[in-house]
């Protein structure tokens, strides 16, 4: 290595087919433990592609083989997009993956006529509630113990009032 690799692995975000369900349910299962989601909702959410959009991201990982990193999946029906899941393995955490999705995602529910987005977030979870407030998202509504360790769970919401309003450009702060 000569020191200018960058430290990041090289990202792909690609749409998630039938044959990466397996692979899916078992990420989801150690992401989210008792809160995941049995291998048919996979099945069903991809069966409905007028409606649904799930991406994977993917790094490069030894051999420059693609390693899946994480996942996410964007339920559209307008003027109401609903982000369904988001997720990242720990390892690979603080990269910017759930970033890329989470921007793929937004683009994707104005691209359908969205004139909002939705999500909901564990109150648990600090670092994804921030992500989504760096995003302009709001806490709207909170439902009291709603995950199954009893956890409460957090509304959010984006209001896509102007294309574009998403900028990656300006989310962080370069360094350099």
């Amino acid at each position: 290595m000569n020191g200018q690799q960058p430290e990041t692995p090289f990202l792909t975000l690609r749409e998630m087919t039938v044959a990466d369900i397996d692979a899916i349910t078992a990420m989801d299962a150690t992401l989210f433990g008792v809160d995941s989601w049995p291998r048919h909702m996979f099945v069903d959410e991809l069966a409905r592609p007028e409606t649904r959009r799930y991406i994977i991201a993917e790094v490069s990982g030894q051999a420059g083989h693609l390693v899946m990193a994480g996942y996410a999946g964007l339920m559209c029906i307008p003027p109401i997009g609903d982000i369904q899941t988001i997720g990242v393995l720990p390892q690979y955490e603080g990269h910017g993956y759930a970033r890329a999705m989470l921007v793929e995602l937004i683009d994707e529910a104005r691209r359908r006529g969205a004139q909002e987005v939705m999500l909901e977030v564990s109150s648990t979870n600090p670092r994804a509630q921030e992500l989504y407030r760096r995003f302009g998202f709001e806490h709207i509504h909170t439902r009291r113990k709603y995950y199954r360790d009893g956890s409460d769970g957090l509304i959010m919401r984006l209001q896509l009032s102007e294309p574009h309003a998403v900028n990656t450009q300006t989310q962080e702060t370069d360094p350099a």
